[in-house]
């Protein structure tokens, strides 16, 4: 690990990387709302440069990690440090709110819980749960009966493990969401597949963060 703390640089880094899985095209802009430890000790502990290293792909052992906001500039992207408070979550959380170069907008918000692990809490304001270790595949949906029957169905057919699955919803027979992180890739026509299920309204497969 490059930096001093595994809370403050490692796990930051690996947030980094999971924000940067869900944009598909070129990063132009980020702002990053941090939250307790993080908003108070940001630029002291490097978190502000381990945050973008990891949206530009770095890896926790980078030594470019230190050079990441010249790096970030460089590269034309934008970026903010925006102190805030998140409400009753870990005091290493950060949301991170990423705008691509076609000006579409995505936000995670995640924590730094030690030990250079983490957890995301939330993906473009539904509540969520995985670690990022793991490929993840979330997909929302309606809560009716047999739409998660269907999809794990789907997931055994393509060859896909589940390790663990998690079902979030808003309240009973409306929109849910499930998380499921797998020991497999899930291939592209499979997420084809699932799209097509009824009740099916999106798909997102995020592959694990590495190190």
């Amino acid at each position: 690990m490059i930096g001093p703390s595994s809370s403050h640089t490692a796990g930051a880094v690996k947030l980094g990387r999971v924000a940067r899985a869900l944009v598909r095209g070129s990063v132009a802009k980020v702002d990053f709302y941090l939250h307790g430890s993080f908003a108070a000790t940001y630029r002291g502990h490097g978190t502000d440069r381990a945050l973008l290293a990891g949206l530009m792909g770095m890896s926790t052992w980078s030594v470019d990690i230190k050079d990441a906001l010249v790096i970030a500039t460089d590269r034309g992207i934008s970026y903010n440090f925006i102190p805030t408070d998140l409400g009753d979550v870990h005091p290493n959380t950060v949301r991170i709110v990423v705008t691509d170069q076609d000006g579409k907008e995505q936000n995670i918000t995640g924590s730094s819980i030690g030990g250079g692990n983490i957890q995301i809490i939330d993906i473009n304001k539904d509540s969520v749960e995985f670690t990022g270790d793991y490929p993840t595949l979330i997909v929302k949906h309606t809560d009716v009966p047999g739409v998660i029957a269907k999809v794990t169905k789907e997931l055994y057919e393509s060859g896909v493990n589940i390790a663990f699955m998690k079902v979030f919803r808003s309240s009973r027979g409306r929109g849910a969401t499930m998380v499921f992180e797998t020991d497999q890739t899930v291939s592209d026509p499979a997420l084809e597949s699932l799209a097509a299920i009824k009740g099916i309204f999106s798909g997102e497969f995020l592959n694990g963060h590495g190190g």
